[in-house]
């Protein structure tokens, strides 16, 4: 009986993304567990930092959450080749999402990068990786992305 039945793996489709699904592949491929792979879109309330007319955020997150799908589609294709996995877009707040889909997905493990983009968005969003692990309810692998 393996320990390690479902996968969940947050990426931002950043060079660290990457790295982290081929952790996540070798582990499916020596546990034989599925992966669901995560990506998710902020939500509109975290753009309303930005100022932009309220009428063209439910546009903009649209854009955003199908752009994304059809980048997921790609990625999975391309990084999880001979595991069964799957691409997966929601919007929130990234922490609270990925934790959310723990549970609901009932993953064993989180497997996820500390962090991803720089800048503003690392501003804006603070250490995904740090509320995931202090509130998710399954083991979190953290890889630290050279």
């Amino acid at each position: 009986m393996s320990m390690f039945k479902r996968i969940l793996c947050p990426v931002d489709f950043s060079d660290a993304s990457a790295a982290i699904a081929r952790t996540a592949r070798e582990f499916a491929l020596k546990f034989g567990a599925d992966v669901l792979v995560v990506y998710v879109a902020p939500s509109m309330i975290q753009y309303e930092i930005f100022d932009l007319p309220a009428a063209s955020l439910p546009q903009l997150v649209g854009d955003i959450v199908s752009g994304a799908e059809k980048t997921m589609g790609d990625f999975v294709a391309k990084h999880f080749e001979g595991v069964s996995a799957t691409g997966k877009v929601v919007s929130g707040d990234a922490a609270e999402a990925i934790v959310n889909l723990a549970e609901a997905d009932k993953a064993d493990i989180i497997i996820m990068a500390t962090h991803g983009r720089q800048g503003l968005n690392r501003l804006l969003f603070g250490s995904v990786a740090e509320k995931v692990v202090k509130t998710s309810p399954v083991p979190v692998m953290t890889l630290r992305p050279e």
